[in-house]
């Protein structure tokens, strides 16, 4: 069945997610705060609004996929946002990575206008999405998530439901990113040893990636490392460097420690800093390992 959707934020991933609605068949209509994004989908044959508001104005299910919690709120509940277009009834899919805490507000303002919010961040890189093999981690209203379900193929593999506190989705999101920037540091300290000790960092890589820790993510992200080639970008580092912050506070929060979520912010921190090529991935904060060893390139 072809439904009518909206998209709202029109990134590396939310580009990839919404090229793969149109393919499926359904009628897109998209927003984005640079318009030459949203020109870009339009050549592809979507429906292009001038606000949030206008884009949903039909729509049975809005996805949203923005860069942080202040855009998140302000395309939502702003004078020309999602819920002042958002028929009764219609599912808000919000897919960014955000602060539990601000789904759980944005799901209470649905509510109020007689509209539903499920959280619905994905995990995998903007090639991944456009491959449709993302993994979607949902949370919300079971009516709502059910009505999700027939979409999500378009671009994902599958689908992890966490219940109904639009929150949960969110906790998860922050820990799975965190735990992929462990990983990142681990073989980032781990080649970098190898290869001060006469070891190749490509032979280390394969090895380990084949003994030990044989999954996508460690192969994708441990080439990256141990070749020390961080293009194309997936994710800017300073969306991750907001992430790790986003998960240091609700450790905060839960009175939990999180020492090496701190080395992984402060690595982000300066790779932000020394203001990185826009074309390079978050990895590439596994230079700050090699050059603290002498490794400089």
């Amino acid at each position: 069945m072809k439904h009518h959707i909206a998209f709202v934020g029109l990134g590396r991933m939310g580009q990839a997610m919404a090229t793969n609605l149109l393919l499926a068949g359904h009628t897109l209509t998209v927003y984005n705060r640079s318009p030459d994004k949203a020109e870009a989908m339009r050549a592809r044959g979507a429906s292009v609004a001038d606000t949030p508001a206008d884009a949903v104005r039909e729509a049975e299910v809005v996805f949203s996929m923005v860069t942080d919690d202040e855009v998140l709120r302000e395309l939502t509940t702003g004078d020309d946002g999602i819920l002042a277009g958002l028929p009764p009834g219609a599912v808000h899919a919000s897919c960014s990575t955000v602060a539990p805490a601000t789904n759980q507000e944005l799901a209470r303002a649905h509510r109020e206008h007689g509209s539903w919010l499920v959280a619905a961040p994905v995990f995998g890189r903007p090639i991944v999405a456009a491959n449709g093999q993302l993994w979607v981690c949902l949370a919300g209203p079971n009516n709502a998530k059910s009505r999700l379900l027939p979409l999500l193929p378009a671009f994902s593999q599958g689908n992890f439901d966490l219940g109904e506190d639009p929150g949960a989705a969110n906790v998860l999101k922050l820990c799975g990113n965190f735990m992929l920037g462990a990983a990142i540091e681990a073989m980032a300290e781990a080649f970098t040893l190898a290869e001060k000790s006469g070891l190749d960092r490509m032979e280390v890589f394969e090895f380990l990636t084949t003994a030990l820790f044989n999954s996508p993510a460690y192969r994708t992200y441990g080439r990256m490392v141990a070749e020390e080639d961080y293009q194309p970008a997936g994710t800017a580092p300073s969306l991750l460097e907001k992430d790790l912050k986003l998960t240091l506070a609700e450790a905060r929060a839960h009175q939990v420690p999180m020492p090496v979520a701190n080395i992984i912010l402060d690595h982000l921190t300066a790779t932000v800093t020394r203001h990185a090529s826009a074309d390079e991935d978050w990895t590439s904060f596994a230079r700050r390992i090699s050059e603290s060893a002498g490794l400089i390139r």
